[in-house]
């Protein structure tokens, strides 16, 4: 170990008189050891080199953003492109599209060749305008849908919506002949659309009235081919239609992510930490029963939105439609998916509770124990507020620069060898040239981006959340060691001392330790990516020897990630303790960890256990009333209707879990550090802790321990 802890600690105050000092005794110059202050060492700045490099990482991560302001339009997630390549619904196009939404289709002959296999004709290219709402057929007559009114036809862009967008009337007798050949600029509606997603999908089932009429006038033969409609549908289900979709989702649930990721887990988790203080012995049953209730009750809300139960299911659809139309989407194949993964984990809950409801009698001395630190250290639960506000701004930041780079490709015309014609009326003639659509054009350098910034906003959640453990350490320890002789040492303001030597000499350590966690996680969901691809290239060729070597790699990385964890727990406590680097502090934790497994290991893991599981029932109430926001009419209906509820969920479970982490942390790093603190405190007293709470010792001693595993609970 390199020495007797204690002298670093505070065991042996006048081993250090005149050094560093936390409490402020120092300040007084009195010199005694009384007043020397109760966490002392020749402190400096450990691991420069991961600080500079995570200042560099923050500048890159503002260039980073910075490219998706300039370059992005959240606009893009939501709506689709007409065939000038203006955005539905921006009022800076040309025209001016404020509330022309829709996109729609104009030419149907158009729609059924691109659906044909080998054709040449891609539905991008086809004819598109935007629309305040899907068209339908006339029930008595036939209905046009006229291009955007500009040349010859002198309307502006509300008349033309007053008039339905039908001026087939004004046409001249060319412009009439054009459109009656599908060139525009007018266009039969012959078959019925539903908003799906902002894009008309076409059902296959045409008006014999409206196509009986078109006949008259003299139009070109149309296609009834169901075709039609799935090549609509196709578009519209594109893999790349619903990530753009659920990224659009993340923007319009930012009210849900304030109240349920923000606020109410803040809420929830005070009012645990207020309970654990004087209600210890009944909170982890409570915790217990709440878990399981809690994952009861949101599986219920995606049996619910599954269609599975109730008459409220997720509808692909906004707006009304024909009830008898049923429209399928990947949204609702991938809620199916989520609701049978909440079934598995609900049924596995209820097992492992039952599993340990023998041990939870364990763990209840420990956290009393912590509750006392709590209690007596009372700035510990106001603590976790401050990296709350600290991750609520970066998370601000954060989430607008995703939805800028997600749209932050650029609109480029297509390459497109097909023949058409369509009516200009700009040119007043047939022109042939310009039949080419356009599309948003994502370049590599956009996903490598994207990926940086997941990976940057994954390492500040980690650096903040090793921050706010390291400070809980450092107040905790002040606790601990001050028992006895310099009880009275220890400052009313320790939690603001344990912050002031973080910011002075570990952020670099800190930074590291969170660096290790984010690298290893992150070479986890890559290698599981490039597995997924493989598997899905040559499925069929795999091999017994391919699919053992992918699982066990998997296998390894998960226990490497595990122990990295638990490992940066402890070396944080010692960090904050010793002021060593974060490798130093490693061993040190490590070392005194194994040499007393047997004693602290059973009462650590039941006692990590039932704060997992209040964890989990912070997240998972966040996830109750995300359900009940996302299922009221603002969010089922227009502009902020979201596709799906499963990822604004997702997103509300991750912000409550990471608030309640930060409280529980009080709570675990309490727990923790007091642990090690015994360790050494036994270990310099051939086995006796001298400086250890009653209750600790009777809970942590190994014949007590021993005596009542035999005797049962």
């Amino acid at each position: 170990m390199g020495g007797p802890l204690g002298a670093i600690i505070g065991r042996y105050p006048s081993a250090a008189a005149g050094v560093d000092e936390l409490g402020g005794g120092a300040a007084n110059g009195s010199g005694s050891a009384s007043g020397a202050g109760i966490i002392r060492h020749n402190r400096r700045c450990r691991d420069i080199a991961f600080l500079v490099l995570f200042a560099a990482f923050w500048v890159a991560m503002i260039v980073n953003s910075s490219f998706g302001f300039n370059q992005g339009n959240p606009l893009r997630l939501t709506y689709e492109l007409d065939y000038k390549g203006n955005i539905c619904g921006d009022k800076h196009g040309n025209p001016n599209l404020h509330e022309l939404d829709v996109r729609y289709w104009m030419n149907p002959n158009q729609v059924y060749q691109s659906g044909l296999k080998n054709s040449k004709v891609n539905l991008a290219d086809a004819k598109a305008i935007c629309l305040m709402e899907c068209p339908n057929p006339a029930v008595d007559g036939l209905n046009f849908i006229c291009d955007y009114p500009e040349g010859d036809i002198h309307l502006s862009v509300d008349d033309w919506i007053n008039r339905d967008y039908d001026y087939f009337e004004y046409l001249t007798p060319d412009m009439r002949n054009s459109s009656l050949q599908l060139q525009g600029p007018c266009y039969p509606v012959i078959f019925p659309t539903v908003n799906v997603y902002w894009s008309c999908q076409f059902i296959a089932r045409a008006s014999n009235v409206s196509l009986k009429h078109w006949q008259q006038l003299g139009g070109v033969s149309i296609d009834e081919n169901i075709l039609i409609d799935k090549t609509v549908h196709k578009a519209i289900n594109s893999r790349s239609a619903v990530l753009k979709r659920y990224v659009a989702d993340i923007g319009k649930s930012w009210p849900v992510f304030i109240v349920c990721g923000g606020i109410l887990p803040l809420f929830l988790s005070a009012i645990w930490l207020f309970m654990i203080r004087y209600f210890v012995a009944a909170m982890t049953w409570i915790t217990v029963v709440l878990f399981n209730a809690l994952v009861i009750s949101v599986t219920m809300f995606f049996y619910i939105k599954a269609g599975w139960i109730g008459n409220d299911p997720l509808t692909v659809v906004i707006g009304e439609s024909d009830p008898y139309v049923h429209i399928s989407g990947r949204e609702i194949n991938h809620l199916h998916t989520v609701t049978i993964f909440m079934t598995a984990v609900m049924i596995i809950a209820f097992l492992s509770s039952i599993a340990i409801v023998r041990r939870i009698l364990i763990a209840t001395p420990v956290l009393k124990v912590a509750a006392k630190v709590i209690g007596e250290v009372q700035a510990l639960i106001f603590f976790p507020v401050v990296p709350c506000l600290i991750l609520a701004i970066f998370y601000m930041f954060w989430f607008s620069a995703t939805l800028h780079l997600f749209s932050s490709g650029q609109v480029v015309r297509n390459d497109c060898n097909t023949d058409c014609c369509s009516y200009d009326l700009k040119l007043g003639k047939v022109n042939c040239d310009n039949c080419c659509g356009y599309s948003v054009h994502y370049t590599p350098h956009i996903s490598i981006a994207i990926l940086f910034h997941l990976f940057g906003c994954y390492w500040a959640t980690q650096f903040f959340l090793a921050c706010s453990s390291t400070v809980v350490a450092g107040s905790v320890a002040s606790y601990y060691w001050a028992r006895g002789e310099i009880s009275h040492d220890v400052p009313f303001f320790t939690v603001v001392s344990s912050m002031k030597r973080l910011m002075r000499y570990s952020l670099g350590s800190v930074a590291l330790g969170s660096l290790l966690v984010s690298v290893v996680e992150w070479v986890r969901f890559i290698l599981e990516c490039l597995r997924r691809k493989l598997k899905l290239v040559d499925s069929a060729r795999e091999s017994c020897f391919g699919k053992v070597t992918s699982s066990s790699s998997e296998c390894c990385l998960g226990c490497i990630d595990w122990t990295l964890r638990s490992v940066n727990r402890n070396a944080y406590i010692m960090i904050a303790i010793t002021g060593k680097g974060f490798f130093k502090s490693s061993v040190l934790a490590t070392g005194l960890i194994l040499k007393n497994i047997l004693r602290i290991g059973k009462v650590n893991v039941i006692g990590d256990v039932i704060l997992f599981l209040g964890k989990l029932c912070v997240s998972l109430f966040c996830a109750l009333f995300a359900f009940l926001m996302l299922d009221t009419h603002k969010y089922k209906s227009a502009h902020t209707k979201i596709s799906s509820p499963v990822i604004p969920v997702l997103v509300t479970w991750a912000l409550g879990y990471i608030v309640a982490k930060l409280f529980f942390a009080v709570v675990e790093m309490s727990i923790d550090t007091i642990i090690l603190s015994f360790c050494q405190d036994a270990e310099e007293h051939q086995g006796n802790a001298q400086y250890a709470p009653p209750l600790l010792m009777e809970t942590l001693d190994e014949q007590s321990e021993l005596q009542r595993l035999t005797q049962g609970p």
